[in-house]
């Protein structure tokens, strides 16, 4: 059933209400959370990997992504460093750094990125509707069917890992690793692990990964950093990561601290209440009224309906100039896009109703 104009206006104006109360991020807590005991991942060795790009192919055609441009075969795409992409789970960057007296060019390194599967991710933490989940095996999955297109997930992850559909009008999805979850459910390793020619990647239990990482550092000092990567980094992830260079030379981050995304975002979520409540309705208005979603319609009639627009518009602005003086830098600028984005959609829908 089709949802209304004015309806979907009025969703606004209780929202706009509800901004007025306290409200809480449902992932946040006070607590640090350790993973799962039987956690799996994968350690991936860098002095190991070759560039071959065997694991880009392997993920290529177990998640049946349509053959790219450039054949996998073709190294040159590592002259330029890449992303991950909506239809590229996996990709494998080439690092020149200098030699160890320093101006002499060293071994290239490689490195392959793909989602690094938080202990307590920030992409389930900054998603109201739950779409994102830790499972105990490992990876992090993502429900495509309650995601409401939102995006926090992209801003609030790290590691810029999670991808948009944005080539797809009806029914776009947040794209990233899975690691490879339904191969495991079947008691089979990631592809980019079975793959690996040279051994570079290991798959197995998180805590046996961290006793054959420190076994090599321990073994082969002149070789690694003595640092695994993963380990701690936002709490902990499930792919780590050795090195036989400093990690920032390799583009990886080493500015995150030890804390874990939920534990950051307990006291800035509670802060920005107008965005755990406008945005969410006016998202789910906008799924409504393109799709017809019954389960909008369900919530439609349980819905109070208290506020006109204009007032909600009026406590909308005030409550986000308020929370963005608290609100973390790093936050302030992404928030305010959002919430731009919603106040210019408002107007427009006024304007047509008019």
């Amino acid at each position: 059933m089709s949802i209304s104009r004015r309806t979907f206006l009025s969703w606004l104006g209780a929202a706009g209400a509800g901004t007025l109360l306290p409200l809480k991020g449902h992932a946040a807590g006070n607590r640090q959370f350790d993973g799962y005991p039987e956690s799996m991942g994968v350690l991936h060795d860098t002095t190991f990997c070759i560039g071959c790009r065997s694991c880009e192919n392997a993920c290529n055609r177990v998640n049946e992504f349509p053959a790219p441009g450039v054949p996998f075969s073709d190294l040159s795409v590592l002259e330029k460093y890449r992303r991950t992409t909506s239809k590229t789970y996996t990709v494998v960057n080439r690092f020149d750094v200098k030699g160890k007296a320093g101006d002499q060019p060293g071994t290239p390194v490689f490195v392959k990125k793909q989602c690094n599967h938080c202990l307590e991710p920030a992409c389930a933490s900054a998603c109201f509707v739950k779409a994102f989940k830790k499972t105990k095996e490992g990876p992090v999955t993502y429900d495509a069917s309650v995601c409401v297109g939102c995006r926090y997930c992209m801003i609030a992850c790290p590691f810029e890992i999670p991808s948009y559909e944005y080539d797809e009008p009806f029914t776009p999805r947040v794209m990233k690793c899975t690691l490879c979850y339904p191969r495991l459910m079947e008691g089979l390793v990631p592809g980019c692990v079975e793959v690996c020619p040279t051994e570079a990647l290991t798959y197995g239990k998180r805590e046996n990964l961290l006793t054959i990482a420190r076994k090599r550092i321990q073994e082969y000092p002149d070789r690694y950093v003595s640092h695994i990567y993963g380990e701690h980094e936002m709490g902990g992830t499930s792919w780590l990561y050795l090195s036989g260079v400093p990690f920032t030379e390799i583009s990886m981050r080493e500015d995150l601290g030890n804390i874990s995304a939920p534990m950051l975002t307990s006291g800035a979520l509670s802060m920005v209440p107008m965005i755990a409540g406008l945005w969410p309705v006016l998202l789910a208005g906008i799924y409504a009224m393109t799709l017809g979603n019954q389960k909008q319609y369900d919530l439609e009639k349980n819905m109070a309906v208290k506020s006109s627009v204009e007032k909600a518009e009026s406590h909308a602005k005030e409550v986000l100039a308020q929370a963005l003086e608290k609100a973390k830098k790093a936050q302030q600028d992404a928030v305010k896009r959002e919430v731009d984005k919603a106040a210019k959609a408002i107007h427009q829908t006024t304007a047509e109703g008019e």
